[in-house]
């Protein structure tokens, strides 16, 4: 075996690691068999609640689904990925999961870039999300105060002055820009 090869982590494994005592507290995803602890900047979570504030509003008037913060999504049938988005909007009335990952991904995922986050890496994220059943992308970039949108082969990316649609998913859901960065 080589010194560099590494042994990829199974869900079980994962579902194990987490559970131990020294990491009950702490935030872990699983990427490709990798085990990726997650350390979000309060950057990161001011935009989070701004966009987790909108969802919640629109959903109270059109209660179409439930949103969350840092839930933990796993793609049916993958032995090697765990991801908890930033924000997450399911459609429709699943249960909501109490232990575990839900077995889904959900139709609306949002990821705040990190400051170590290539925008390669950010891409790719997106593309996961969307290869594995997510309807809508949004891309948050808060250093260029940008929000790229994916939704199936489309890309738009947005700055402060422009909207953010999703409509096709959240009927008559809108959001400016400015407002995802609100308080910075």
């Amino acid at each position: 075996m080589a010194i560099n090869e590494r042994q990829l982590v199974s869900v079980d494994e994962f579902e194990e690691f987490i559970g131990l005592p020294l990491n009950r507290d702490r935030r872990f995803q699983l990427i490709h068999g990798e085990i990726v602890e997650r350390m979000p900047t309060r950057e990161h979570g001011v935009i989070a609640l701004n966009i987790g504030t909108e969802f919640n509003i629109y959903l109270r008037n059109k209660p179409i689904g439930l949103a969350a913060v840092e839930a933990r999504h796993r793609p049916a049938g993958d032995q090697h990925n765990d991801r908890m988005p930033d924000v997450s909007l399911v459609l429709g009335k699943k249960p909501v999961e109490r232990q575990g990952a839900a077995d889904y991904m959900p139709d609306v995922v949002v990821e705040v870039q990190s400051p170590d986050d290539s925008w390669r890496e950010m891409i790719r994220r997106g593309v996961f999300y969307l290869d594995h059943g997510a309807r809508a992308v949004l891309l948050i970039y808060p250093g260029k105060q940008q929000v790229e949108v994916l939704m199936g082969d489309d890309r738009q990316l947005l700055s402060v002055g422009d909207t953010i649609d999703l409509g096709v998913v959240m009927p008559e859901f809108t959001m400016a820009v400015a407002d995802v960065f609100r308080g910075l």
